[in-house]
């Protein structure tokens, strides 16, 4: 008899401990109201660098909206090589691309009437992608708060920006 009671307790205690184990603990889920924002890197599949001449006659492109003559491209391609710093071999070149004739550019007075307008343009035309939310505030302050940037700046840092060589 004292066998049946110790058992039956025993049950009557694992079966209120189940009860109280399954309806006491109970999996509260919260729901939080937030827009889904895109945090991958809008460079994270350019792998591959540019050649010289593709630097030359994707920039060239970018500036000019031309293509580039092939002895034009093969004589930029030579200088590059004979330079051997390639950074400075490329700021020689932007700079001599954005002081001929029939380069496009916008205006500064274009560039403040539509900030955002010229921040996703240049986004676009020079890394071929959209900025993200924070790359255009950055530029946006950027460009409200220092009345000596210029596109022609802002052209020439893209040019050289470490996203721009690769593709």
């Amino acid at each position: 008899m004292v066998r049946i009671q110790h058992i039956t307790k025993c049950l009557a205690g694992f079966i209120l401990s189940s009860a109280l184990l399954f309806t006491g603990c109970k999996k509260e889920v919260f729901v939080y109201e937030v827009d889904p924002v895109d945090l991958s890197q809008g460079s994270g599949d350019k792998d591959r660098e540019k050649s010289n001449q593709e630097y030359a006659a994707i920039l060239h492109a970018n500036l000019f909206q031309t293509a580039l003559s092939p002895g034009d491209l093969y004589e930029i391609d030579q200088c590059i090589q004979s330079i051997g710093d390639k950074q400075l071999a490329r700021e020689v070149i932007i700079s001599n691309f954005m002081n001929k004739p029939g380069v496009i550019i916008p205006t500064p007075e274009e560039m403040h009437a539509d900030v955002n307008a010229f921040i996703t343009a240049t986004y676009n035309r020079f890394l071929v992608r959209n900025p993200t939310e924070a790359e255009k505030t950055w530029f946006r302050n950027m460009i409200e708060a220092d009345p000596n940037v210029t596109p022609e700046l802002i052209y020439f840092s893209f040019a050289l920006s470490e996203e721009y060589l690769f593709y």
